[in-house]
């Protein structure tokens, strides 16, 4: 006897199915074959398997209908790498870390996915990062040296055998657990990972704070959820927004917390909030960040291209007689959001799938 789920899984995917190919041209006739096959493999296995076409046209449509994402104008170019037969630890840290060479590309960011065999009976495949490439952070008495969003993920491995230099920017290694099995870690190789250091374009003792972030920011803690399949890991990357890396990452006060002394450096009033000095630091902060960026040949947005990519957005789906799918908080960015379109509109947020969805965490992160 099939249970709930089991029949409500079914109908995403032949629901699925049945919008894919609609968008993606094929022949009413085509699209009935494969909706027979469907419903038969679901009937005899209870499941079923996504073609290569459907799980890269599925992944893409995932990236569109995700509330949370102001980048989705090019969702058409997400790449997409097959690495469902990794079945060990081993296989996925390989993938993950092809994956990473690909899309890193010297600087050039190339938008892709990776994604793994799906959860089914007896079989969750998951990666325990955040990010594939994360700061550590280590607790002590007097304070956090790194990132303290990440304490407990690198309390954890810690715990299985990985050790830092204990610096502010130590690369945590790949976390990838299979079922129950205790999680494995796999360190990854230094030319792998491509960081920035920063510089201001005109104050030179900015670069004495010793400011860095890596290039690229690779989401690894959300499932896939696609046509009644739920990939537990397909981890995706696109390139930043400056003001994740000098609004957020550098700047929050329970990250690295660095306002204080960007302020310093440029000699602002901090004994008073009404000198805005943060906000002054806070410009300069991502000034530093994009320029630096820029110089290396990293590619960045800042916010205010990436609301205009957004609303280019907007007009084409309106085009195809789509609604975006938004939430209003996360669309605004976390610097000057009233100076862009996004602040002035509302948007409805709709539980759409496909979709990118956020697993449950076995330890907080920042």
């Amino acid at each position: 006897m099939t249970t709930e789920h089991e029949e409500r899984s079914k109908e995403e995917a032949l629901a699925f199915i049945r919008i894919c190919y609609k968008e993606l041209g094929k022949s009413p006739e085509q699209t009935e074959q494969r909706l027979e096959e469907v419903e038969r493999e679901w009937d005899r296995e209870g499941t079923y398997t996504h073609t290569l076409e459907e799980l890269t046209y599925g992944s893409r449509m995932a990236w569109r209908n995700n509330s949370r994402c102001i980048g989705r104008l090019f969702w058409e170019g997400l790449d997409l790498f097959d690495a469902r037969g990794a079945d060990t630890e081993e296989a996925v840290a390989e993938a993950l870390l092809a994956h990473m060479a690909y899309a890193t590309n010297e600087g050039r960011v190339r938008a892709a996915i990776t994604v793994f065999a799906p959860a089914a009976e007896g079989r969750v495949i998951r990666i325990l990062n955040h990010q594939l490439v994360r700061y550590a952070g280590y607790a002590a008495p007097e304070g956090v040296t790194g990132d303290p969003g990440s304490v407990a993920f690198t309390q954890l491995c810690m715990h299985l055998g990985w050790r830092g230099a204990g610096t502010a920017y130590d690369i945590l290694p790949l976390l990838i657990q299979i079922n129950d099995r205790t999680p494995r870690w796999f360190a990854i190789p230094d030319e792998l990972v491509l960081e920035v250091p920063l510089s201001h374009p005109e104050n030179e003792e900015f670069a004495e704070l010793g400011l860095r972030w890596y290039a690229v920011p690779f989401i690894s803690d959300m499932t896939l959820d696609l046509g009644g399949l739920q990939y537990t890991a397909a981890p995706f990357n696109g390139w930043y927004m400056g003001t994740e890396i000098g609004a957020r990452n550098l700047a929050d006060k329970d990250r690295y917390n660095q306002l204080p002394a960007v302020a310093e450096i440029f000699g602002l009033d901090t004994s008073t909030n009404t000198s805005l000095w943060k906000d002054q630091a806070l410009v300069e902060l991502n000034r530093a960040v994009l320029h630096s960026y820029k110089s290396k040949g990293v590619s960045i947005v800042d916010h205010h291209s990436a609301a205009e990519q957004f609303a280019i957005f907007e007009r084409k789906e309106a085009a195809c007689g789509r609604e975006v799918n938004g939430r209003w908080s996360w669309l605004i960015p976390p610097m000057s959001p009233a100076t862009t379109q996004v602040w002035h509109k509302p948007y409805a947020e709709t539980d759409m799938k496909p979709n990118y969805r956020h697993a449950r965490c076995p330890y907080p992160h920042g």
